[in-house]
């Protein structure tokens, strides 16, 4: 591909402007990231029949994954893979390998998938536990597939991060400019290692309250100390935790629910969108992450107590929280 051919040249670039780079010699530097390049391939999915999240992923995905182990484990984001019926590797040659999905883990946002046949490829190396990646840092972001393409970004700021369907992650990596084909690509750094795993397109980047769109991704240090449980088990034991089923937003110091999944716990609570969440176990809620973290400190099926606010009023709610994990469809291989 045109874009992915541009690699060396961006290597270049990305040599010259990372002149801290621990590897003084431009030539192998620039091989460890065109290694990195090719490390990266693309995933077609295609969702099994009647899984909960077709409603807001469809059921025929498409995204990126890196080759990061020697039995060529492919790293991914999780929603790529989330009850997948059938996946597809797409090699830049334009040939397709069937692989299996090895993991889905709700806790860190990672997927793992496993090609049926070697693919050839030589594994992408993680960056070392603690490495340090100043804000303003040259990096390379590199999707895979049909339409892969490279490009240079910058990491505009390093902070905890909270979703609004349930999830929450330390230490996500914020990059600058920003990339429409984020899902699963890998972000390296100037010596090629593998910092993180696309997950979104965000508008505030910087993180200091005005618009700056970028990219979020996944830190790949959350990974060694989970992978041997993701192989083992399919997912983390972090990830069999409390769900009730909201999508909510932060506003000014309120949690607000802007969303309910379809059977889910709080629906058949009768919780609505447009209600605010004032206190949960009698803890007061300002903020989605002290939401989350009181939501998963309990075990993973209880009854939770809510308090909510509604037209003014305030209301009361129990909810008989689930385990996740076993909502799902049942990916092959897990």
């Amino acid at each position: 591909m045109l874009l992915r051919s541009l690699c060396l040249a961006a290597a270049c670039c990305l040599s010259a402007a990372a002149t801290h780079a621990a590897d003084p010699e431009p030539s192998r530097q620039a091989q460890a990231l065109r290694q990195a390049s090719d490390a990266v391939i693309g995933l077609d999915v295609t969702v099994a029949d009647g899984a909960r999240s077709i409603e807001t992923l469809g059921r025929q995905r498409s995204g990126s994954g890196v080759v990061i182990g020697p039995d060529e484990l492919v790293l991914t984001i999780g929603y790529l893979i989330l009850e997948a019926d059938d996946v597809q590797i797409a090699l830049d040659s334009g040939k397709r390998v069937p692989a299996r999905v090895i993991a889905y883990d709700l806790a860190s946002g990672f997927g793992l998938v496993q090609p049926l046949v070697p693919l050839g490829i030589v594994p992408a190396p993680l960056a070392p536990p603690g490495a340090d990646t100043p804000a303003g840092e040259p990096l390379m972001v590199v999707s895979g597939g049909d339409e892969g393409a490279l490009s240079i970004a910058r990491l505009a700021s390093r902070r905890a991060f909270s979703g609004y369907w349930e999830y929450h992650i330390e230490g996500a990596l914020f990059t600058a400019p920003a990339r429409t084909d984020h899902s699963g690509a890998g972000l390296f750094n100037a010596q090629g290692e593998l910092l993180g795993i696309g997950s979104l397109l965000v508008m505030d980047a910087m993180g200091d309250g005005e618009r700056s769109p970028g990219n979020m991704f996944v830190p790949a240090a959350l990974l060694p100390p989970i992978l041997a449980e993701l192989r083992q088990h399919g997912s983390s034991q972090a990830s069999h935790r409390a769900w009730l089923g909201l999508n909510c937003v932060e506003q000014q110091g309120s949690v607000r629910i802007v969303r309910i999944s379809r059977d889910s716990p709080a629906e058949h609570a009768d919780m609505r969108v447009g209600d605010v969440i004032k206190s949960i176990d009698g803890r007061p809620v300002a903020s989605l992450e002290a939401f989350y973290k009181t939501l998963w400190a309990g075990s993973a099926e209880r009854d939770v107590q809510l308090a909510l606010q509604r037209d003014g009023r305030e209301r009361q709610v129990v909810v008989r929280s689930v385990d996740r994990m076993q909502t799902l469809a049942r990916a092959k291989g897990i």
